[in-house]
């Protein structure tokens, strides 16, 4: 094995004698070993295989061992007997053809096992809660990139690490993949690992967001990004209207620009947080064509951006995050060709503005002639300007005036995104007298420069 790989095995004391028989089998392969955990072990006495007793909690000793970690890969392994070390570089072949951050193995075994079955429901209350498509994400067998997996932080010191190590990679958009492994024997669960796992997913389905609440309007944002189908009609929306060298201003954990960079030659992802620019670059890994972009829109380098050759400026639900919206049209107008053009979604009614509003940072919602006169009175002629989501407003209505909540509620997105298609299908057929937010295409006119 490559010396740039490193196995962590948490283990007990029930479990000490097959981390030890672990250590013995990896030792001899050039890899680095570290046991965290607490119980009797016997172990090789090796330069690469280390011990970090006393730790009885299962996320405590993952956390302790990776602080100890050398190696580009990192293997957490189970110490049970029902997983097969040599299925470990098929879990690692991914990550070094970097096509993911992490790998999961997905388990294969016959017949029916409780302990397994209860594993495989978890995963389906894994993936309502993450949105990721891994059909086994609580595998005890899973490889990362070990730069990916020490950038999360994990808080519990119990076995609802597991749960919470593929929300919060999930959660930073890195690349999760997962391989089939034969296992022999159902692997061991105890009622109280289960109980401990399905807490931690339900508190992050509920009141925690995976970045621990410490950012205000991200819970919003990332449970946005859930909603594919509304995503999809979004997308589709603006890419009837782009060129082939696009600058997406305020991409947020990249929702929108995952909808639009297949097929374009440039997408520069203008993000002025860094705690989303670092999501960016995690979620386009390994696609050149998009950049993400760290800059407020007011100290951008805009020559630098116009010397890119842009054709047009895309903005999806972000104008209304500008103190000086006009202001930041004009700068649009400076950079873009004759004929170039800007996209733009905002979130319309004034009289719906309330606390999540709020909680991601609007000044304003807008009227459609506040809409045309921001756009028309700085260099644009409007082109299309016309109503979308007529059936959100009651729930946006409801969630951020009346009963004031800080996000959206996940169950109730989930819901509405069911009946996103039929929204789409509906309201390109009708013109609509009303709706939560204004779709909008204008061109470069000759007027302000």
């Amino acid at each position: 094995m490559n010396p740039s790989l490193s196995f962590v095995i948490p283990y007990t004391a029930e479990s000490a004698p097959v981390a030890s028989r672990f250590a013995h089998e990896l030792a001899p392969r050039g890899a680095e070993v570290i046991l965290a955990g607490d119980g009797p072990l016997t172990v090789p006495p090796m330069a690469n295989v280390h011990v970090l007793p006393g730790l009885p909690g299962r996320g405590a000793a993952i956390r302790a061992a990776l602080g100890r970690v050398t190696g580009e890969i990192t293997v957490l392994q189970d110490a049970d007997t029902a997983y097969a070390l040599e299925a470990c570089e098929a879990l690692c072949r991914p990550i070094r053809e970097d096509t993911a951050d992490a790998v999961f193995g997905n388990r294969r075994f016959q017949g029916l096992a409780p302990e397994l079955l209860a594993d495989k429901a978890l995963g389906r209350v894994t993936r309502f809660v993450t949105d990721v498509s891994l059909e086994d994400p609580l595998c005890g067998q899973r490889a990362f990139r070990t730069a990916a997996l020490k950038s999360v932080s994990l808080t519990s010191d119990d076995d609802a690490v597991d749960a919470e190590i593929v929300v919060k990679l999930a959660a930073q958009l890195f690349r999760l993949a997962e391989v089939p492994v034969g296992v022999d024997t159902a692997p061991r669960r105890p009622l109280a690992t289960q109980l401990a796992r399905l807490r931690t997913l339900m508190r992050y389905a509920t009141v925690q967001n995976d970045a621990d609440n410490q950012h205000e309007g991200y819970t919003t944002l990332e449970r946005m990004d859930g909603a594919s189908n509304y995503n999809a009609w979004l997308g589709q929306r603006f890419r009837e209207y782009l060129g082939r060298r696009v600058l997406e201003i305020g991409a947020g954990i990249g929702t929108i620009t995952e909808k639009i960079e297949p097929g374009l030659e440039l997408l520069i992802a203008l993000e002025v947080d860094r705690f989303y620019v670092d999501r960016l670059k995690n979620k386009f890994r390994g696609k050149p064509h998009v950049r993400p972009y760290l800059s407020d829109v007011a100290l951008a380098d805009w020559e630098a951006l116009k010397a890119e050759r842009l054709d047009t400026i895309v903005l999806s639900n972000v104008l209304e995050h500008i103190p000086d919206d006009a202001s930041a049209v004009r700068r649009f107008r400076q950079i873009l060709p004759p004929g170039g053009r800007v996209v733009v979604l905002v979130p319309a009614l004034p009289p719906l503005f309330g606390s999540i509003d709020e909680a991601v940072g609007h000044y304003r919602r807008y009227t459609m002639a506040g809409l045309r006169e921001v756009l028309e009175g700085n260099g644009f002629e409007v082109e299309k300007l016309e109503w979308m989501n007529l059936v959100g407003i009651p729930g946006w209505f409801m969630n951020s005036r009346v009963m004031r909540r800080r996000s959206v509620p996940k169950l109730q997105l989930k819901v509405y995104d069911r009946i996103a298609p039929l929204l789409a299908k509906a309201e390109s057929r009708v013109k609509l007298p009303v709706g939560m937010s204004l779709f909008a295409v204008a061109r470069v006119s000759g007027g302000v420069e």
